[in-house]
């Protein structure tokens, strides 16, 4: 039976061998500064074989346009800073190094596509040969009745045709069937004698039980699986070239070396799948670091232990990238590309951010040099209520000043605290001569609450009486601290109680109710209907006043009753009367805000 490998069972495929993968950019990379450089790199290239330049062509062509882009985004900036940049379009200068790059690159693709030309020659070269071989070793076989006399031609040819190597892919496997086809003939067909014959087959049988046990060890070596199919084409090639066995043990050699090649063919077929699935999930990982930087919200960083927390996290994602593994072929560089171009943007904005931070210190220096000037120039200031009130709001405006340059910031807060402590030291030693003071003012206070408690249970109180007490009550100084609250509160709820008496804090309450509806009335339109409704509520309220008004004047004070409807007439347009004043208060309020 014909020994028949199959090719189609386990291909050589490099592209889809990562560990055959091109060299990573980073292992040839170098510093380039500039354009130039990038250049002369490339004229060294291009001495070299093509074979071994190519990733760094490609390479060294992306980084070109990568600094000719910065070099624009640059002029762009400095173009957009100018006063009348508005009214011009920014035209970037043309790049006079661009046509150097594109003869240097397109020499490379010159030279590129002459080795391929020339490989595709060889390849179809290298055909034409065999095929001729094959023709004349099949004429050798045709001629059965002369097989012996052929056998050193035959055999010559044989070392010929094995002896030339690369085909076009699409011929290999034909290419050596008709090959087999032909040597297991001749050897069927020859006559020869049978010593010669069986030393022949010995030879091969030998051979190729060397490549079945080297085809054995190889399926018992796990650690380097893609060495191992490697090797095993070369056993495949090798097994090839071997002439034929004893038809007896042709077909069980070949099944044997078969079933080892299966072995390995899946086992490298799982290792790529398994691989695929590593790299994916490397991705998906990768992928997830990006976002995580890419999400960061710059803006809310405002402090230097905030930033230098932020960095900690983006050093911590770079340690975690680095464990990870490569992501598929068609994607690693661009994720790599996104991640670098994340991790470069925060570390910009850093370093903007510490730049502008020293300005804004500066700055925050010289406000807080503006206050310590003001605390002084109040340190011996004897207006206790008055400058106490002032040091205090600027111990407030203090707090809202951010930080200074650290060599400043002891020394500039010692002063500012200085002049504060200065001038409350003299407060507090001012108060101490004030207590007597005190005191009898909390007697007069006293007096005053025991006085409006009684006008509260008197039916004689007015406005005016409650008026004169608040005014008594203000012209009184302070009270002992520890009594200021209970007195006060003391004589906020008898006014209240008053006032509440009196219907002042009604129709307060209701002005200021109204007032604060008002503003938030948002047209004019809206401002207009609202007086309307006033006018018609104050022309009704006053007609009701003069049917009332009517009312008492048929009213005689001899008749049974009349003394107490009187009253309750007179108190109702009181009430009426007090209603219009309100009413009367709110329409002013609109006219106000109607100017």
């Amino acid at each position: 039976m014909t020994e028949e490998l199959n090719v189609s069972q386990s291909p050589i495929n490099e592209s889809d061998n990562h560990n055959n993968q091109p060299v990573c950019i980073q292992e040839f990379k170098r510093e380039y500064t500039d354009r130039e450089s990038i250049l002369s790199r490339l004229e060294e290239l291009n001495n070299l074989p093509v074979d071994e330049i190519k990733e760094e062509i490609d390479f060294l062509k992306q980084l070109y346009y990568k600094l000719r882009k910065s070099e624009i985004d640059s002029l762009k900036e400095a173009f957009q800073s100018q006063e009348d940049s508005e009214d011009k379009e920014f035209i970037a200068d043309t790049d006079a190094l661009e046509d150097k790059l594109k003869v240097l690159l397109n020499e490379f693709k010159l030279r590129k596509a002459a080795l391929q030309e020339e490989r595709e020659n060889k390849k179809k070269e290298n055909l034409q040969k065999k095929t001729e071989i094959l023709d004349k070793l099949k004429t050798i076989v045709a001629d059965s009745d002369s097989i012996n006399k052929h056998y050193s031609e035959f055999i010559e040819l044989q070392q010929q045709f094995k002896e030339i190597n690369d085909v076009p892919a699409t011929n290999i496997s034909d290419l050596w069937k008709q090959f087999q086809i032909v040597t297991e003939t001749f050897y069927d067909l020859l006559k020869i004698n049978k010593e010669l014959r069986d030393y022949d087959f010995k030879k091969n049988l030998e051979k190729k039980e060397s490549l079945i046990a080297a085809a054995e060890a190889l399926t018992e070596k796990e650690d380097d699986i893609v060495a191992s199919f490697r090797k095993l084409q070369d056993l495949h090639d090798e097994w090839r070239k071997t002439g034929p066995v004893s038809a007896t043990v042709r077909e069980e050699l070949w099944t044997k070396f078969k079933n080892l090649s299966s072995i390995i063919n899946k086992r490298h077929q799982q290792y790529f799948e398994t691989l695929k699935e590593t790299e994916s999930a490397n991705e998906s990982a990768k992928s997830a670091i990006c976002e995580t930087i890419e999400s960061f919200n710059l803006s809310e960083l405002t402090s230097f232990q905030q930033w230098e927390d932020k960095t900690k996290e983006v050093i911590k994602l770079q340690e975690d990238w680095k464990k990870l593994g490569f992501a598929p072929k068609k994607t690693n560089n661009q994720i790599f590309e996104r991640f670098r171009k994340a991790c470069d943007n925060f570390f910009k904005e850093k370093a903007d951010f510490y730049r502008n931070a020293k300005d804004v210190m500066i700055q925050n220096l010289e406000k807080k040099k503006a206050l310590c000037e003001k605390a002084e120039s109040l340190k011996d200031s004897t207006d206790w209520r008055h400058t106490t009130d002032i040091l205090v709001a600027l111990q407030k405006e203090w707090k809202t000043i951010g930080s200074v340059p650290r060599k400043y910031s002891d020394s500039i807060w010692a002063r500012f605290i200085a002049a504060c402590d200065f001038f409350f030291a003299n407060k507090e030693k001012n108060m101490a001569s004030s207590k007597s003071v005190e005191a009898e003012n909390l007697a007069k206070k006293k007096a005053i609450i025991s006085e409006l408690s009684a006008l509260s249970e008197s039916e004689s109180a007015d406005q005016k009486s409650v008026r004169d007490f608040i005014a008594q009550w203000n012209a009184i100084g302070h009270v002992p601290f520890k009594e200021k609250d209970k007195v006060y509160k003391e004589y906020q709820a008898l006014l209240d109680k008053l006032f509440k008496k009196l219907n002042v804090h009604g129709a307060k309450k209701n002005l200021d109710n109204f007032a604060a509806n008002v503003d938030k009335l948002d047209s004019k339109h809206a401002l207009y209907q609202e007086r309307d409704k006033l006018s018609r509520a104050f022309d009704r309220i006053n007609n009701e006043v003069k049917t009332y008004n009517n009312n008492l004047g048929f009213l005689s004070s001899s008749s049974k009753g009349a003394n107490s409807l009187v009253k309750d007439i007179e108190r109702k347009i009181e009430k009426l009367k007090e209603d219009l004043q309100v009413i009367a208060s709110k329409i002013k309020m609109i006219d106000e805000k109607l100017k």
